[in-house]
């Protein structure tokens, strides 16, 4: 186990993904953010099934960073309630991994 996440959350329009990405790896808070254009996503919203094209967000960072990385996807985000969800990296190439380290702390 390393202490290295991929944190997902998803965004309405490809500049608001380009936004928070851009915001996270400028600030450290992210050593990579990968940006999947055009998902389709089907969830609940106040009590009605909706379905939206998104943009979904892989971001790589650090467990000591998570809340940050988390308060700046609240901060930046269109949305009143955005997806913010890590998963542990259990492993990795040991050369991206430290660089994943090096360029989030």
């Amino acid at each position: 186990m390393t202490d290295k996440l991929l944190v997902l959350t998803t965004a309405g329009s490809e500049q608001e993904a380009e936004t928070i990405a851009r915001a996270l790896v400028e600030k450290k808070l992210a050593a990579c953010v990968n940006i999947v254009p055009k998902i389709g996503s089907g969830y609940r919203w106040e009590a009605e099934v909706k379905k939206s094209e998104e943009w979904l967000l892989l971001i790589k960072t650090i467990r000591a960073r998570q809340h940050d990385v988390f308060a700046a996807i609240r901060e930046l985000h269109s949305y009143q309630l955005p997806e913010s969800i890590s998963i542990a990296i259990e492993g990795g190439s040991k050369g991206y991994l430290d660089w994943l380290a090096e360029n989030t702390g």
